[in-house]
């Protein structure tokens, strides 16, 4: 903070202008019906009438469960899976005689990963808890029966109570301001928590209750307040007033909302309208929508698949037993004399076979269950979250200047971080800096500002004409000036005509005094005095506001002060040359909104004069402008049109003096359109604003640069190499958003453009004649013409290398997205390299990119920074959110928050590409081992008629799991790379991988499985036949089912681990103690295990040490087994690197051989790409150096 800063500051009602002087005449009769039945006693929040409206306490509760819900809430969640509720079903069963295993067996790894997993889900709500704990015992002051202020916590408030808020607190509820530190009753509130923006709202009181100042004030005071239901617009408030038997019209400009904090105010009272879960911010707490990557549908689908495997070997195997067993006794004689069929179970007996087989198809269930992975899900949810945080603890995407590292919002997306192929960018705040600086301008009809911004040099670029002593935004960097000022934030212009009040010399000097003080006046911005310094900064609601106001301030028009009524200036006077006071009184605000597309202030000056001054679009201002108004019409938009060109945003600036008695008649209409308590209420304010906007006088034009962040240019062109489609959707002007596709290579010289606009004379005249009917019908027409003259070029371009730009305007567009016209429209732009749409509104994004996410079925990104991103966002498979200057409302509705756009070629390229792959190998590898497995109990259990009897002990079956497999494939899935990140951006065709979904096709997936189908029987066949004939040992002993199952599962350890080892590319010390961790720790259960009582460790009792370990046919077995199971992969894999590689095999090998820097070689890899890189920078030199060699073969 500055020492010394002036607070007493004053501001004029600008939203609810006199609404506490007029009296309440209009229509109230919504109040008390339907959505508008809430009555809120001030003051006595005990009286009888309040009681028996029963509202709700003022505590929150955000959590997931609560003691009583969680256990079945947190139960329900886990068994919604249908892996899970298999487990428990087969589980349940095991307590039947039908389980080929024990109980307790089969329900342990159950308990085990779905208690870690509520666990998880526990600990994650308890820090929900202990949050919702702090925040409900927070302390406020409020005004007991007894009349004394006191501290209490929020949750104990009442609607009704008074409350007294300080400096910085937040509000405790949804309140009423009644009054404040301030005499007008004014107080400054910060919404970041709500809306993400960090500039200061201002707020107002009703005139009627600002005297109460203090606390004695409160003694008496007792009102009625009547207003609507709760609901979750922020932005709405209706209610009424009752005090002293008279009603006053309550405004969103009284309301003061929950978890918003009072700012540059020392205090302020009100009353709790709305509490708890009835608060706006509550109502607003919505879950984000669902979203699950496609990688994580097809696993589902996997499970199906296995399930379905699962069920058709148990009815095969179920069928043949059900044969066995009616063949076991036949005309008395007994086949398997062994299993007794003439007096046996029913499990067993021949007579009746039928219900034999059907509950062996049950215990087939239980058995073969270990098919289906029951440690997945919960590995996958341990693997995403680390990757979240290496993601959030990169220091490549920390953003040092605004202390902003990458922030992955949910941990459910990564690998669709490694498929997107479309991405939907906003222009402003995300390519641009959203930190505007004034630069130009053209005032009666002359152009001012020198300076050359960075599209004007991509321009000259462009034309091969590189300007001549070039200057960057004014600035001359040829050399450095000693007695140059400091740069100023918000100005970067510079105009020796103008500067230091030269203006006074130029022909229409009046005109440019006018310019300038409108800029100085027609504003919401909020000035701060340093005493001691006398500088003047300011608080604006957006970039562009601050600009011009500190542009004002630059040029001689200082805006100093603000009252309730008025706006003072230091302005430089026109005859003396010298700065004079100059005050204005402030008598109306007519807001900018994006229907109106402009703002309008209404003064008196110190003559007497009631001006109108207001500064918009040029849409709509150039519309406005009387007859005798529009001098330098020609003039001004030519040079809106040359700052367009060079990536300015611009606005017009207009004025008109008006008699008193039309100000009278306006002033009554536009009180009565503020005092209406309707739905139509804001419409009814436009309507009456559009009646005092005509006939203006034009001024001029403003134009401010919002600068290209830093790297732009070279994150596309690496997204472009990637074979990223990049669309960028903007509310800015065609002409500005084509140059600033130039100016980051989206575009380039010699692409073809298709412009689809509504400019035709045809449609213009119809439009002029206000037939509504014939204008969308020709509109409609026109687009659809357009759309298919833009196929036919494409078509008739198909063999040559042409790459075309799509670029359409948002009134086209709303056209093009209708049901019988965007799928045409969506053919088009996908053959397009560059798709840019301009004006486009919120809406309109939101729905290009459900356009582009349905059409295409591939995955797509949006990544903004407004709360006008925030539908474009939430629509996308992936939303990233810049955390810029607009506030963080795109960055709280994102899956990924990052501080720059250039962050994101990381973020996709690396990080996107490592969790792709290995997410997708992990779960191969989880079905790879899983089928190994099971597949050597079913070829037991084939061999033993299909008897139910598992080839493993009890503990072995559920542990293999849970201990002996699953920590490697975990570390596989947080640190294995294929390629360095310097490799993933050198070589960006690499992300193709994952685009294409190599990695995670049909045909890798089933190829994992056979391959742990061919591991199976190589175990099996193996190791029964090495172990059937011969004795075991030196005492001459046949091998058992105990000996047989043991050195079974061990070959089945040394397999599915090793084959891990060989499927990592990046060993790391964590992978090397888990995989040869998890090995020796299944020698070290068989020990433990085997030395427990034999009533508990059954056939594995003293197995190892007395059996196995001394016996060298176990270890010469286990070691020719393994490497016979591992030879089909290593072949396989030798084979396909050495004659079919993958891309990431190429690199590989380069890498390998030393040559990862040797051009011939980097080249070789950056030419693989199937399709021409058509956008960036490296499309714009290739296309150079195609026309100079045309040109060399060609002179003529």
């Amino acid at each position: 903070m500055r020492g010394g800063r002036r607070r007493k500051l004053h501001f004029s009602k600008l939203y609810s202008f006199r609404c506490g002087k007029e009296s309440f005449k209009e229509d109230h009769s919504q109040i008390g019906g339907p959505g508008f039945s809430r009555v809120v006693y001030c003051n006595d929040p005990g009286c009888f009438e309040a009681g028996i409206r029963n509202y709700v306490d003022n505590y929150v509760r955000t959590t997931k469960y609560t003691v009583a819900t969680f256990l079945p809430k947190s139960l329900f969640e886990q068994f919604r899976r249908v892996a899970n509720f298999y487990f428990l079903v087969t589980g349940t069963l095991a307590f039947t005689p039908l389980a080929p295993y024990t109980a307790v067996s089969a329900i342990a790894p159950l308990v085990v990963i779905v208690g870690a997993t509520m666990v998880k889900e526990g600990v994650e709500d308890w820090g929900r808890k202990k949050q919702d704990i702090e925040v409900n015992n927070r302390k406020v002051k409020v005004r007991k029966d007894d009349g004394v202020l006191n501290y209490t916590e929020w949750k104990n408030l009442r609607v009704g109570d008074i409350v007294k808020v300080g400096k910085d607190e937040f509000f405790p509820a949804d309140l009423l301001l009644l009054s404040s530190s301030y005499e007008d009753a004014i107080c400054y509130v910060e919404t970041m928590n709500l809306d993400g923006e960090t500039n200061l709202k201002l707020k107002q009181a009703l005139e009627v209750t600002s005297f109460l100042h203090d606390d004695s004030d409160l003694e008496n005071f007792k009102a009625i307040v009547k207003c609507e239901d709760p609901n979750a617009n922020l932005y709405s408030f209706v209610g009424t007033l009752e005090y002293e038997e008279q009603q006053y019209p309550l405004s969103p400009q009284q309301l003061l909302l929950r978890d918003s904090k009072l700012r540059n105010t020392d205090y302020v009272y009100g009353v709790v309208i709305f509490t708890g879960p009835d608060t706006k911010v509550i109502q607003n707490s919505t879950d984000p929508p669902s979203k699950r990557s496609k990688v994580e549908r097809k696993m589902d689908k996997i499970i199906y698949f296995l399930f379905s495997l699962l069920f058709l070997m148990a009815f095969v195997g179920s069928v043949f037993f059900g044969i066995n067993t009616e063949d076991d006794l036949e005309n008395g004689v007994m086949e398997r004399w062994y299993l007794r069929p003439d007096d046996s179970t029913i499990f067993f007996d021949p007579k009746r076979a039928p219900a034999a087989a059907i509950f062996h198809f049950m215990t087939a269930l239980m058995l073969y269950g270990f098919f289906i992975p029951i440690s997945l899900y919960v590995s996958i949810e341990i693997v995403k979250v680390l990757q979240s945080i290496f993601i959030n603890r990169d220091i490549e995407m920390y953003y040092e200047e605004a202390d902003k590292p990458a922030h992955a919002r949910t941990s459910n997306l990564n690998e669709e971080l490694g498929q997107v192929e479309t991405i939907l960018s906003d222009k402003t705040g995300t390519l641009t800096c959203n930190s505007m600086e004034f630069i130009k301008c053209s005032v009666a009809g002359t152009a001012y500002g020198r300076g050359v911004t960075e599209v004007e040099r991509a321009m000259d670029r462009r034309k091969a004409s590189p300007i001549v002593n070039e200057k960057s935004n004014g600035w001359n960097h040829e050399g450095d000036s000693p007695d140059r000022k400091p740069p100023i934030k918000g100005f970067n212009f510079e105009d020796e005509r103008v500067l230091n009040g030269n203006w006074v010399n130029e022909p229409h000097a009046d005109v440019i005094q006018n310019f300038f003080r409108l800029l100085a006046i027609c504003h919401t911005a909020l000035p701060e005095v340093d005493e001691n310094t006398g500088t003047v900064t300011y608080e604006a609601e957006s970039p562009d506001e601050a600009a011009f106001v500190i542009a004002a301030r630059e040029l001689g028009f200082e805006f100093y002060k603000r009252t309730q009524t008025s706006i003072s200036l230091h302005e430089l006077d026109q005859a003396s040359g010298r700065k004079v006071e100059r005050l204005y009184e402030l008598l109306n605000v007519l807001e900018f909104n994006s229907a109106r597309k402009r703002m309008s202030v209404i003064v008196r000056d110190e003559e007497g004069k009631i001006l109108l001054l207001c500064k918009g679009a040029d849409s709509v201002m150039f519309e406005m402008l009387s007859k005798n108004g529009r001098e330098f019409e020609e003039a001004t938009k030519a040079h809106v049109n040359e700052y367009a060109d060079a990536g300015l945003r611009t606005l017009i600036l207009a004025y008109r003096e008006l008699d008193e008695e039309e100000y009278s008649q306006f002033d009554k209409k536009f009180s009565e359109a503020k005092n209406l308590v309707s739905a139509d209420r804001e419409a009814m304010i436009d309507e009456v604003a559009e009646t005092i906007e005509k006939d203006l006088i034009l001024l001029g034009a403003t134009a401010v640069e919002d600068k290209l962040q830093n790297g732009v240019p070279d994150c596309i062109d690496k997204l472009a190499q990637a074979g990223i489609k990049i669309w960028v959707l903007t509310g800015d002007k065609m002409e500005t958003a084509i140059n600033i596709g130039f100016a980051c290579s989206l575009l380039r010289q010699g692409m073809k453009q298709i412009i689809i606009l509504l400019d035709s004379p045809e449609i213009l005249a119809l439009e002029k004649a206000g037939d509504k009917d014939a204008v969308a019908k020709a509109s409609k027409e026109s687009v659809l013409r357009q759309i298919k003259d833009g196929k036919a070029q494409l078509t008739l371009s198909t063999r040559s290398s042409q790459a075309f730009a799509l670029i359409i305007d948002g009134k086209s567009l709303s056209y093009a997205l209708e049901d019988d016209m965007k799928k045409m429209f969506l053919d088009l732009a996908v053959r397009c390299a560059s798709v840019i749409c301009c004006r486009s509104s919120p809406k309109q994004k939101a729905l290009v990119t459900r356009l582009v996410k349905t059409g295409t079925g591939k995955t797509t990104l949006a990544i903004g920074d407004g709360a006008n991103d925030v539908g474009m966002l939430q629509e996308a498979d992936i939303g990233i959110g810049i955390s810029g200057v607009e506030g963080m409302q795109a960055v709280m509705s994102s899956d990924v928050a990052i501080a720059q756009f250039r962050y994101l070629e990381r973020l996709l390229l690396v990080h996107g590409h490592w969790c792709y792959r290995r997410i997708s190998s992990m779960i191969c590898y989880f079905f790879y081992k899983n089928i190994t497995f099971g597949f050597t109990i079913f070829l037991y259990e084939a061999c033993a008629s299909f008897s139910g009897q598992p080839a493993y002990n009890d503990w072995f079956l559920s542990l293999y799991n849970v201990f002996f497999s699953s920590l490697p494939v975990i570390a596989m899935g947080i640190f294995d790379q294929d390629v360095s990140a310097r490799l993933c951006l050198k070589f960006p065709l690499l992300y193709q991988e994952g685009v294409q979904n190599l990695l995670f096709s049909w045909r890798r997936i089933l190829c994992w499985m056979f391959n742990g189908f061919v591991s199976a029987v190589i175990i099996f066949f193996f190791c029964t036949k090495a172990l059937e004939i011969q004795p075991f040992n030196e005492e001459g002993k046949t091998a058992g089912r105990d000996i047989l199952g043991a050195t079974m599962y061990t070959c089945v350890v040394w397999v599915v681990n090793l084959q891990m080892a060989l499927s990592i590319s990046y060993f790391t010390l964590v992978q090397h103690i888990f995989i040869w961790g998890s090995i020796a720790f299944w020698y070290f259960f068989l020990l433990i295990y085997g030395a427990m009582t034999p009533s508990f460790s059954t056939n594995a009792y003293k197995v190892f040490i007395e059996t196995l370990a001394p016996t060298p046919s176990y270890w010469i077995v286990t070691l020719f087994v393994v490497v016979s199971a591992l030879t089909p992969y290593f072949s396989y894999a030798a084979i396909q690197t050495r004659f079919f590689p993958m891309y990431h095999n190429t690199i590989q090998w380069v890498r390998d051989g030393g040559h990862i820097d040797d051009p011939e070689y980097v080249d070789m890899l950056l030419q693989k790409s199937v399709t021409p890189v058509t956008v960036g920078s490296t499309a714009r030199r290739a296309a150079r150096t195609s026309r100079s060699k045309n040109k060399t073969q060609n002179p003529a």
